[in-house]
């Protein structure tokens, strides 16, 4: 039986915990995981990353300062799968907070009509959401993430563009459905559940926020702004929190594959609760996993 391809999922230890019920969820969810491998692609293991700390980097137009704790760190990590695969095969990447509900061999094996990259549109505006995307590898031997990445703090790239995909000749890009980067949305369509709402996912609920708000361009060069932060002042870190998910559906969803992970031993209750001591994952993780068993025993 030939193999189909592999799913790569990328993240960095404050996400670990999600890339890790993100793989158990793409072999749970497929009726074909014989098929296809799934690999955990770690910020760690890519120094060229770390070594950036601190340095300026061109976002949306203006400079930013890469932090290697920011909690999306592992964002460039999108663009390492071709090279990763010998640039040959199929491959699915994508975010920790990406988890299959329905089978992603569909994905893998669907006709992409000679395209390199399929994935979510976004808007009119000729962006794309790269969280999700299938690659045809042999199509993008030009990508090499490592020189890329090195090319923000050159100036000759900007992050926005990378990452929405304005770097791809158009006419090698495709469009799936939205259901397989459905977005904070879970229903009888959804194939791929997103959690893209930082301050909602399931698994952060009361922790302090750790990641940093995307500065964007503003026509009015950000004086409402700063106007705004003169009046009312800065929101004190302590007082930034995570917010619950407004859809429970999600938090049990979520909270179900821990503890199907749990018992199968991918994550252990140690591991979980030092993921709990970093601030990575909910301390209330276990009681609710327990309040699950409990549902379900009633």
């Amino acid at each position: 039986m030939s193999r189909t391809g592999t799913v790569f999922i990328h993240t960095n230890e404050k996400q670990i915990v999600g890339a890790i019920v993100s793989a158990h969820s793409m072999t749970r969810n497929s009726r074909h995981a014989d098929r296809f491998d799934v690999r955990i692609i770690h910020f760690k293991d890519h120094p060229f990353l770390a070594a950036r700390e601190g340095q300026g980097f061109l976002r949306d137009g203006a400079t930013r300062i890469w932090r290697n704790d920011d909690l999306q760190s592992f964002t460039p990590l999108r663009f390492m799968p071709p090279k990763l695969a010998g640039y040959a095969g199929r491959a699915v990447v994508v975010d920790p907070d990406v988890f299959a509900v329905g089978d992603v061999h569909d994905l893998l094996s669907r006709d992409m009509q000679g395209k390199a990259i399929m994935c979510k549109a976004r808007g009119e505006t000729k962006r794309y959401a790269s969280s999700v995307m299938l690659l045809d590898c042999a199509k993008l031997t030009h990508w090499d993430c490592e020189r890329e990445f090195g090319e923000l703090f050159e100036f000759k790239r900007d992050y926005m563009d990378w990452i929405s995909l304005k770097c791809e000749p158009e006419e090698t890009i495709g469009v799936f459905e939205e259901e397989w980067n459905h977005f904070d949305t879970l229903n009888e369509r959804t194939r791929m559940l997103h959690n893209t709402r930082r301050k909602t996912q399931p698994w952060k609920t009361g922790l302090p926020v750790d990641f940093q708000d995307a500065e964007r361009k503003r026509k009015d060069g950000g004086i409402l702004r700063r106007l705004r932060r003169s009046l009312l002042g800065e929101t004190p870190p302590e007082q930034r929190r995570y917010v619950a998910h407004p859809d429970r559906n999600q938090e049990r969803f979520f909270f179900g594959l821990v503890r199907e992970c749990m018992e199968n031993g991918l994550i252990s209750e140690a591991m979980l609760r030092e993921q709990m001591r970093l601030n990575h994952v909910r301390h209330d993780a276990l009681e609710v996993i327990a309040g699950l068993d409990r549902q379900a025993a009633a």
